[in-house]
């Protein structure tokens, strides 16, 4: 979509460079930005030219710049053993090839939306997100905490997501995914991962089931009963016109039991 507000262009070179005037907007894939009319944005701040590697790997985990693309991360080709999840949650995406070599993993999680598979993904690998501030400052957040919402995000105004890191604990982890969507090719009603780390610890996420990352932590896979029960007790499941609540919350606990069946064989 041709954005007809739009007026000026800047392509950042520098932290400076991303302090926005009245008007402009952040761009990276601007697979979303260019999906529908910004009647507010007259100006363009690219990140892409900010030069940030896409992946960078090292004995601390694997960290992904904000521009990386999905179809980067998805191609990934490291020896992490919850690597196979990169591309299983990139597939959770509904999104052609074309908007995978485009859309970027910061995008996907700064956009909030319950069903982004990013934010699935970095969740489920206690991702934490490098954000700069206005003045200059750095801090970092989990992701699972910088959604809030579907399509809302603990970033305050003038904030930038510089990159997310993946800790190499939860990289050397077992992992497994589930997905299920009302149509065959809809966007995502539930997504559901687990992982088990090498002293045995367990963790899941539901996604896209809920308004925000809903995420269990187990000192060992736990029995059927309590995951179900931990499953369906967890908060923010919500309606709209790709799923009930209701039907939310059972598919999920049906999905993480076949994920805990997975990981204990």
């Amino acid at each position: 979509m041709d954005l007809h507000t739009v007026t000026s262009y800047r392509a950042a070179r520098t932290p400076a460079d991303l302090a926005l005037g009245p008007g402009e907007h952040l761009l990276a894939g601007g697979t979303w930005l260019f999906s529908d009319p910004q009647p507010d944005v007259t100006g363009l701040v690219d990140l892409t030219t900010m030069g940030w590697p896409s992946l960078e790997d090292g004995a601390a985990g694997l960290r992904i710049a904000a521009t990386c693309t999905i179809a980067e991360l998805a191609a990934y080709s490291g020896d992490w053993r919850a690597q196979p999840l990169f591309f299983q949650s990139a597939s959770a995406l509904l999104a052609s090839f074309k908007v995978w070599n485009v859309a970027t993993v910061g995008g996907n999680i700064c956009r909030g939306y319950a069903a982004a598979a990013m934010t699935s993904l970095c969740s489920a690998l206690d991702g934490v997100a490098e954000v700069w501030m206005p003045d200059g400052d750095v801090y970092r957040v989990p992701i699972a905490d910088l959604a809030t919402g579907n399509g809302t995000t603990a970033l305050r105004p003038g904030e930038v997501l510089r990159a997310v890191e993946l800790p190499a604990h939860a990289l050397r982890a077992r992992t497994a995914l589930r997905r299920i969507a009302l149509a065959e090719l809809g966007r995502s009603g539930a997504v559901v991962i687990g992982r088990v780390d090498e002293g045995g610890a367990a963790v899941f996420s539901v996604t896209a089931a809920t308004l925000s990352p809903g995420i269990l932590r187990y000192d060992e896979l736990p029995d059927a009963a309590a995951l179900r029960a931990d499953v369906e007790g967890l908060g923010g499941y919500y309606t709209d016109p790709l799923g009930a609540a209701d039907w939310r919350r059972q598919v999920a606990a049906e999905l993480a039991e076949e994920i805990r069946a997975e990981l204990t064989s």
